[in-house]
């Protein structure tokens, strides 16, 4: 069974088709492969997403967010444990430039995709595998909140806000599936190559590491500059961090360079205030949305 999934593409910025004529193939549910599946069909690639018989957990979960990463995509269900299934798979490949899975590849040796066996019959494929870990820990389970755990972003009891772990594991496998696909245009070969997902949060972790977001930290709130403040009603981000803005935030509010009254000048009006007022003049102050009235900024396109 076949469709042409609708809906809404967001965009935050401008692209020109830079993979047009590019084909990818995704064997990836969940999150991570149809956030990379997305930006890589918004970048100018024709995606075909295979589904096994029980579908997307995402669609399940959450239909609206499934529709917004398939619009434009092809979407096709296929059962990889029957030889029709196979067949098809193995017919849509010898067209394609890109596969994308995440799956252990163990589970996927099963199903009959492997590395060999693929390369041998379509020499100029690219496949990029979404992992949980790498190395000898590859088989290990997983999910955002277990590789967010390990890396040091959660802070008990919260639950995390974002599932950072899987959008930025889904982002890095757009971008070497990007560089695959290049990369195979010139040398006439496709590679192969994993991104784990576990390591990309490692990376995104790196800033409080080394320490820059830790609570005496830079931008961690250790400087009123860059920092959270309580307004009159709800909260207010500063993010004065260059000194052209702290000098001018200084001057229009009368304070010392050190910032010392900040917070009790903050504490005078609202935060819808103080983000009028920063716009007004220039400067990087917004008020904070909670979870059940964050705002997106961001222009929808109609598909």
């Amino acid at each position: 069974m076949a469709r042409r999934s609708g809906g809404v593409r967001r965009r935050g910025y401008t692209v020109s088709g830079f993979l047009s004529g590019m084909q990818v193939v995704s064997l990836a549910p969940n999150l991570p492969g149809p956030v990379a599946a997305n930006r890589l069909q918004e970048l100018g690639a024709e995606v075909t997403k295979i589904e096994p018989p029980a579908g997307d957990l995402l669609a399940v979960a959450c239909p609206p967010y499934y529709e917004q990463l398939a619009a434009g995509q092809h979407v096709l269900t296929l059962d990889l444990r029957s030889d029709e299934g196979r067949s098809e798979l193995d017919r849509l490949l010898t067209e394609a430039d890109l596969l994308l899975t995440s799956s252990r590849i163990t589970a996927l040796g099963r199903l009959g995709v492997k590395w060999d066996s693929l390369h041998a019959k379509h020499p100029k494929l690219s496949w990029i595998a979404i992992l949980g870990h790498s190395g000898e820990a590859a088989d290990v389970p997983g999910h955002d909140l277990t590789y967010q755990s390990v890396a040091g972003l959660v802070s008990p009891p919260d639950m995390p806000t974002t599932l950072l772990a899987d959008l930025a594991g889904g982002e890095r496998a757009a971008g070497i599936g990007a560089a695959a696909m290049l990369a195979a245009a010139r040398a006439g070969e496709g590679v192969f190559s994993q991104v784990a997902i576990a390591d990309v949060a490692a990376d995104f972790a790196t800033p409080l590491t080394f320490g820059v977001t830790r609570a005496d930290g830079p931008l961690g709130g250790g400087a009123p500059q860059y920092g959270l403040h309580e307004a009159a009603e709800g909260w207010v981000a500063v993010a004065a961090l260059e000194p052209q803005f702290w000098q001018r935030m200084c001057a229009l509010l009368d304070l010392d360079p050190s910032g010392s009254e900040l917070t009790a000048r903050i504490r005078e009006r609202t935060a819808d205030h103080w983000e009028a007022w920063g716009r007004e003049h220039d400067l990087p102050v917004v008020a904070v949305r909670g979870q059940q009235n964050v705002r997106d900024v961001r222009v929808p396109e109609e598909v």
